[in-house]
């Protein structure tokens, strides 16, 4: 199989079904953002020394996915494509609070940074808030789309911020605060 078609070359693309679609649609755009934070989280992997936190980002890589899948089929009763629903949800939360338990209570706003593996986790949840606004704007155009996808990268971002502050500590880097200027 080659890796080039030459059927993009005119500015459009496809979606699941066949229907062909500008490359500036906001279907595309937003399946683009969650490509976009999937590959983010590549680049997270690669620096990290946590096991767990490894496996926790690889299970998401599988699930940003099907997510991609879902954005790109433009109707999903016709056609089974990879869901993600509660169960996914209900797994970040428990990885959020078993992460926030072992953490010290945040009391101030704390700057992006730290070591390579937590700043690239801040970067990949900044990335995640895109593709979050990018699936909303594609929601207020398309009823199909489940609110689902939603939730699971609006609670993805608060997992990737608890996981950098986690990220970090493990690396003995010490949050540093948001001073507002005087």
């Amino acid at each position: 199989m080659k890796i080039y078609t030459k059927t993009g070359d005119e500015g459009q693309t496809s979606l699941l079904g066949g229907r062909r679609v500008p490359k500036s649609d906001l279907r595309i755009e937003a399946i683009g953002a969650v490509d976009e934070l999937n590959a983010s989280l590549g680049v997270v992997r690669s620096l990290l020394e946590d096991r767990g936190v490894d496996a926790t980002l690889e299970r998401v890589q599988h699930e940003l996915f099907a997510i991609g899948a879902e954005l790109a089929n433009p109707e999903p009763a016709k056609s089974r494509t990879p869901v993600i629903g509660l169960p996914e949800i209900e797994q970040l939360e428990s990885t959020i609070d078993r992460l926030e338990a072992e953490l010290p209570p945040l009391t101030q706003f704390i700057l992006p940074g730290g070591g390579p593996a937590g700043a690239t986790v801040h970067l990949a949840r900044t990335i995640c808030r895109r593709a979050e606004r990018c699936v909303v704007t594609l929601r207020q155009d398309d009823s199909h789309l489940a609110s689902h996808v939603v939730v699971y990268l609006n609670r993805l971002s608060d997992l990737l911020f608890v996981m950098a502050r986690a990220v970090n500590r493990a690396a003995g880097r010490e949050e540093q605060p948001w001073v507002p200027a005087s």
